[in-house]
């Protein structure tokens, strides 16, 4: 007869569940899997949660899912950005990291502190309460998950270390993700050329000397990239081409 499961291991095997339908979910379109979310509010309790990414120098919303409090209005980002400087817990998630990190709001902040500032006021209200897995990005990127609750209790040490021993799977999926959603892109030597000098922060000016070719014909190069590529933006081509190294 088999000995019953401790409260250990059936924990432990919820969350090996939740992974193992996660990657029977990876050609289901979203980046990460969109099961994840869902399965992971059964494992860590809470009112919502998120997987967002942004750009941080051009405030752009790059990637999101959310559950929880979807039906609600949408949050006013302009609030997060004029108050992003209080948000100490995103700062945290914002420097760079090799590995996923996991925090809460309440390794910075009381919920007291929190609740008196405007990025609560305006941005993160009801939650005072927040959980992060930040997963590796480039500079000046935020790649996160993120689990909110209107209590004003911290999430538990075995809350917390579950999400830390998910962490690395969580990236894990996410990289598989995006490499099965990204296309194929088909562009010139030559314009491949021209990104690459891009990607390392040069000026059309100083493409054109490298590459012994007029500016003009630099500027040609990148409107056929961008027309091909279905951008508008030198950063937005480069993601597409050569995107972060981490997220392959």
């Amino acid at each position: 007869m088999t000995p019953p499961r401790t409260t250990a291991e059936a924990h432990l095997r919820r969350m090996a569940d939740l992974l193992e339908e996660a990657r029977q979910d990876l050609d289901g379109g979203g980046v990460p899997p969109k099961c994840l979310l869902p399965g992971l509010m059964r494992l860590i309790p809470c009112d919502a949660a998120s997987f967002c990414e942004l750009d941080i120098p051009t405030r752009r919303e790059l990637n999101a899912q959310a559950i929880g409090d979807e039906d609600e209005a949408e949050d006013d980002m302009d609030g997060y950005w004029t108050w992003r400087h209080q948000h100490t817990q995103c700062l945290q998630v914002c420097r760079p990291h090799d590995v996923p990190e996991t925090t809460q709001m309440a390794d910075f902040r009381s919920v007291r502190e929190l609740r008196s500032l405007p990025i609560y006021t305006e941005f993160l209200a009801p939650h005072p309460t927040i959980a992060s897995v930040a997963l590796s990005t480039a500079p000046n990127r935020t790649r996160v998950f993120q689990f909110f609750r209107e209590d004003r209790n911290a999430f538990t040490d075995h809350e917390m270390t579950t999400l830390r021993m998910l962490a690395p799977h969580l990236y894990d999926l996410y990289k598989v993700a995006a490499r099965r959603r990204r296309q194929p892109v088909r562009l010139t030597h030559r314009e491949l050329d021209v990104l690459r000098c891009v990607a390392v922060g040069m000026s059309t000016a100083q493409i054109a000397e490298q590459l012994v070719v007029s500016p003009s014909t630099v500027r040609k190069h990148l409107e056929n990239a961008f027309g091909r590529l279905g951008v508008s933006s030198r950063t937005a081509a480069v993601a597409r081409v050569f995107p972060e190294p981490e997220a392959l």
